[in-house]
């Protein structure tokens, strides 16, 4: 089981949901940057699991434990290693599907895949719980870049059907960037309580809802990235994707552009206060695969949770009959808000170590 992100730095997430410790190892970080650890908990805090009946009611502490890389408050060059010990887990849930496929999970395909030694408790590896080191990582990529002017942000776009503004994809500036890392991640006050509302009509139906989350990066240089394989989008999509539940992902006018003329989709440059820019962003600060210099802005889908709580049709996967199914446990009734923090994570895992990679770091 590969789970390693390689470029110009390189990221392995390891361990299990049920068990003893997940953890993450980043290598080729640059040597001599200050590293705040309490900000990387405030970080990963913006991803454990909220009070307020919107997410699942496991206990998740998150703390990580920092073994290496990491001396006097400084990157030492070599592998940061940190370990998250899981605390909590109600492996007793999922005791009678453990060869039972959950519609929409990995259970049946991580069974094929692994000839049924992967371990099944609450996901196994397959689980968002991994998205803990993935955020940890991220919380130390964000501050590397902030030392070199770069921010990123997000924020929920949607839920179901209760939009949120977006981002202005010209002006969008860094103080807007934190702003939406504070508190319920939107940008109009004005939509959170219908988002909560969907949420929790969802959870007292015994259901789930989705949504999408855009994500914005400013003061990040002109010219880094490369061609077809290596693209900065791709960069990008690789890491977006190993959050669980992500099921697709657009930059900039994305989706959108094959409506419109190309007169309509074009970016026509410009001289603004002395630099090269573009007077719109429908290209989302990519193009052929590298940065132009403008804000660089994607938004990405996430399915609804699939663990609910309704009675549903599957098939027991070693005796090859079908049966129904019930899902205990604690589950998210929405994991968009929860995911807002790991696609941040994401974008800054991708931007360092294009910047690594390109020699501009």
């Amino acid at each position: 089981m590969s789970s390693c992100f390689k470029g110009g730095i390189d990221v392995s997430v390891f361990g299990e949901s049920h068990g003893k410790a997940i953890g993450v190892v980043i290598g080729n970080l640059p040597a001599g940057e200050e590293i705040d650890t309490d900000k990387i908990i405030d970080f990963m805090q913006r991803r454990a699991p909220k009070k307020d009946g919107t997410s699942t009611t496991r206990n998740e502490k998150d703390i990580p434990e920092i073994m290496s890389g990491i001396y006097n408050g400084k990157t030492t060059g070599t592998p940061l290693c940190a370990m998250i010990f899981n605390f909590d887990q109600h492996s007793s849930d999922y005791g009678n599907i453990s060869h039972i496929a959950r519609p929409a999970h990995a259970d049946f395909t991580g069974y094929l895949r692994y000839n049924g030694a992967n371990d099944p408790g609450g996901g196994g590896h397959f689980s968002g719980r991994l998205t803990a080191p993935l955020c940890f990582a991220g919380a130390v990529c964000g501050q590397i870049l902030e030392h070199r002017g770069i921010t990123t942000g997000a924020h929920i776009e949607r839920i179901k059907n209760i939009c949120d503004e977006r981002f202005d994809d010209v002006n969008v500036t860094a103080e807007q960037l934190n702003k939406v890392k504070k508190g319920f991640p939107v940008i109009s006050c004005v939509v959170e309580e219908k988002m909560r509302e969907v949420i929790n009509s969802a959870r007292n139906s015994l259901d789930s809802v989705g949504g999408i989350v855009e994500c914005a990066a400013v003061g990040f240089p002109a010219g880094i990235g490369s061609p077809m394989m290596d693209g900065l989008e791709n960069i990008i999509s690789q890491l977006v994707f190993s959050i669980p539940a992500v099921k697709g992902i657009e930059f900039g006018n994305g989706f959108s552009c094959a409506d419109i003329f190309g007169s309509e989709n074009n970016d026509e440059f410009c001289i603004a206060n002395g630099k090269i820019v573009t007077k719109t962003n429908n290209h989302g600060g990519i193009l052929g695969g590298i940065s132009s210099g403008m804000p660089i802005i994607f938004r990405t889908a996430f399915k609804p949770t699939p663990s609910i709580s309704r009675p549903q049709k599957s098939v027991d996967f070693k005796a090859i009959t079908e049966t129904e199914l019930v899902i205990k446990g604690r589950h998210d009734p929405c994991v968009v808000i929860r995911a807002v923090p790991c696609v941040e994570a994401a974008m800054n895992i991708a931007l360092l170590s294009a910047l690594v990679d390109n020699a501009k770091i």
